[in-house]
């Protein structure tokens, strides 16, 4: 507790139990310790009042004699007596002359009336003195800090430097150490020796500023890389905890907190923090993430690389944002403008035309020699919230096209939204590859997939407005209930009317007839159109089109990499059912819902599981009861299911208990039978 205070010439504990151990009088022992003991070298003691030997315990023994101890245990001299003598003077340190009471502590003259008064209301001394010593140690971190920020660099360098020197034998003092951390804060630069020794004292590791702590870490990436850890898993569970949320709502959802809001959150900003302005440990982190990325295919680590460089962003940290790290001959100035831009139409939920034009000059603006920036702009894009700003683009471009009477090949804002987002959803590939390289996009997804999902919208007016037509103009046009051959597809009828839409394989048709040996899916086989269908799908939702939903759902049950039954889709497409409340009534809806679609695949996907038992904790009311029955019953948790499922489950039998005693009994339901009482027979009047 008191290591440090002998190399500073200063007593300590030790100290004084030996004097305490040696000693007639403990008291006067004490109270000459406190006045004379701390300067005294350890050989010499203190005699007994009134001895030959000394002056008593009043004052310090006479030079070049041996104080008087106590008798042994047996009556005889002290064991440790025979070598109690004057030490050489290379051996013991220097002998001073005790300075008074008054002016070796804190008794002045004008404290000597209070401290009585100070002992009438029970204050302990220790207390005084410890009230004192706090408010000195204020006194000096302040000045520290003074010191830290006056004149040249190199002089308070060098002043903190020299203050570290002399008081680092004290950093294990709990009640000194935060003096000594004061001061390695302070320094750009601590020495490497004593960065060695805070490394290696686990309590003393804890204890030191984050800004030691940098300095540690750059040349450690392992022990970084136990304190981002835990850090990062954290933020996992943050962002699967918001996706399996009970709250299905479409106006609060995983997209709907702002990005200035996320960068808020607790991970981020702690993340911020360990960074500071050190370049070698944000490109640690970007590590960390890459390789997380790839080992897991976890999306959310794409949304806090963004975040985190936004966040240096927002404190004007111009030593990362304006350098990239990974790419020493490459400005991360292209990298940072990219990411702003991006970020503000995250914000805006939306990629305007001008905004569009900026990310193309950042994407076109990559030199040869220099594609390896796309891999941090793949990823960056590949942040979740961004590939649902420019699927929601995607999808609103594709309407107004509809009424520009467009196809998408002539949109140039439409085809960079698909540029961006085949860079996102190639991000894993083009990472693991070391394929620096934009993705091709195939030319049925303009030529024929796009086309057909503006049919769907096309289709949708129609019946809309053939249905609010007079009753003797309307026809009996009922709507579609099945997806073109060319929407799931590539066969021969997809082709043909992909020859008529583009007119580009004029007369190759027939050729190429020859060489469609068999049909391909676009929602299975093509990320990019599975990307895009399934934001229509939950546009369509969202507009509570009912007809248009049941049509595409059956489309749905098989698609690139099951991305239909993701929990980003389903935690979207099950608060837009909230909207559709009364549909789930009819048999018909939940059938083609349950059945056709989500039960599929929840016997193998417990996530699904979990998003189903999510909407029917929060619509079960709304379920026809024969469905609901069925429902639960196929929903049962098995021996293998996780927690969270069988709480959900759980939930769901506490909510359909209580429906069931809402419900009115059948006695009370009944309708009570009339009374049938014969009415009494009045006379008539006699005038009448």
């Amino acid at each position: 507790m008191f290591a440090g205070l002998q190399d500073l010439g200063v007593a300590n504990g030790e100290d004084l139990k030996e004097t305490l151990t040696n000693c007639t009088e403990p008291l006067k022992a004490i109270e000459q310790f406190q006045v004379g003991g701390p300067l005294l070298p350890a050989a010499v003691r203190v005699a007994p009042s009134g001895s030959s030997g000394g002056p008593g315990l009043g004052g310090h023994p006479a030079a070049g004699s041996v104080a008087q101890l106590p008798p042994g245990p047996r009556g005889g001299r002290a064991p440790s007596q025979t070598r109690l003598r004057r030490s050489p003077p290379s051996d013991r340190a220097p002998r001073r002359s005790s300075p008074p009471q008054t002016e070796n502590g804190v008794l002045l003259p004008s404290l000597q009336s209070a401290l009585p008064f100070l002992d009438l209301h029970g204050t302990p001394r220790l207390e005084f003195h410890q009230s004192v010593f706090d408010e000195l140690r204020d006194k000096l971190l302040e000045r520290v800090s003074a010191i830290a920020s006056e004149g040249k660099a190199e002089e308070r360098y060098k002043k903190l430097e020299d203050l570290l020197e002399k008081s680092f034998s004290l950093v294990k003092m709990p009640s000194l150490q935060p003096v000594v951390m004061c001061v390695m804060k302070h320094l750009p630069k601590v020495p490497e020796k004593k960065l060695k020794l805070v490394m290696a004292d686990k309590e003393l590791y804890r204890a030191c500023a984050v800004e030691v702590k940098r300095q540690i870490w750059q040349d450690n990436q392992a022990l970084f890389g136990d304190e981002v850890s835990p850090l990062l898993k954290q933020y996992i569970l943050e962002k699967e905890s918001a996706l399996f949320s009970t709250e299905l709502s479409v106006l609060h959802n995983f997209f709907s907190p702002s990005p200035k809001t996320r960068r808020q959150g607790e991970v981020v900003q702690k993340l911020t923090q360990m960074v500071g302005k050190n370049v070698k440990l944000y490109d640690m982190v970007l590590q960390f993430l890459r390789t997380l990325f790839l080992r897991t295919r976890n999306v959310h680590y794409c949304t806090l690389r963004a975040e985190l460089l936004m966040s240096l962003h927002d404190l004007d940290v111009g030593d990362i944002c304006s350098v990239d790290p990974c790419h020493k001959s490459l400005p991360g100035l292209l990298i940072g403008e990219f990411t702003w831009c991006l970020d503000a139409c995250i914000r805006e939920r939306f990629v305007d035309s001008k905004r569009a034009r900026e990310l193309q000059g950042f994407l076109d603006g990559v030199k040869k020699g220099q594609e390896q920036v796309l891999g941090d702009l793949s990823m960056i894009l590949c942040d979740p919230f961004a590939i649902n700003t420019l699927s929601l683009s995607t999808v609103r471009h594709l309407q107004e096209l509809v009424g520009q009477e467009t196809l998408p090949r002539d949109s140039p804002d439409l085809l960079l939204l698909l540029r961006l987002l085949a860079l996102g959803q190639g991000a894993w590939d083009m990472i693991d590859s070391q394929v620096f390289k934009e993705p091709k996009m195939e030319a049925e997804l303009i030529t024929r997939f796009l086309p057909t999902l503006m049919s769907f919208v096309v289709d949708d007016h129609t019946f809309n407005v053939d249905q609010k037509l007079p009753a003797e103009e309307k026809a009996p046009v009922t709507y579609p209930s099945t997806l073109p051959e060319s929407f799931t597809k590539y066969g021969l009828a997809g082709l043909r009317w992909g020859a008529r839409a583009t007119g580009a394989l004029g007369g190759c048709v027939d050729a190429l007839l020859g060489l469609t040996v068999c049909g391909r899916r676009f929602l299975q086989e093509q990320r990019m159109a599975c990307e895009v269908g399934l934001y229509y799908v939950l546009h369509i939702t969202k507009q509570r089109n009912k007809n248009a939903l049941l049509r595409l759902l059956p489309g749905l049950v098989e698609t690139f990499g099951d991305l239909a039954f993701g929990d980003i889709f389903l935690h979207l497409l099950t608060g837009n059912l909230a909207l559709l409340a009364d549909e789930f009534a009819l048999e018909d809806f939940c059938s083609s819902l349950f059945d056709g679609f989500l039960l599929t695949a929840s016997p193998r996907k417990e996530n699904v599981q979990r998003h189903v038992l999510r909407l029917l904790v929060h619509l079960h009311h709304r379920v026809a009861p024969s469905k609901l029955q069925a429902l639960q019953k196929a929903l049962e948790p098995t021996g293998q299911s996780g927690e969270a499922v069988k709480e959900l489950y759980s939930q769901l039998g506490e909510k359909l208990e209580q429906l069931d005693h809402q419900k009115p009994s059948p006695a009370q339901t009944a309708e009570t039978p009339a009374l049938e009482l014969p009415l009494p027979t009045v006379a008539a009047p006699a005038g009448l």
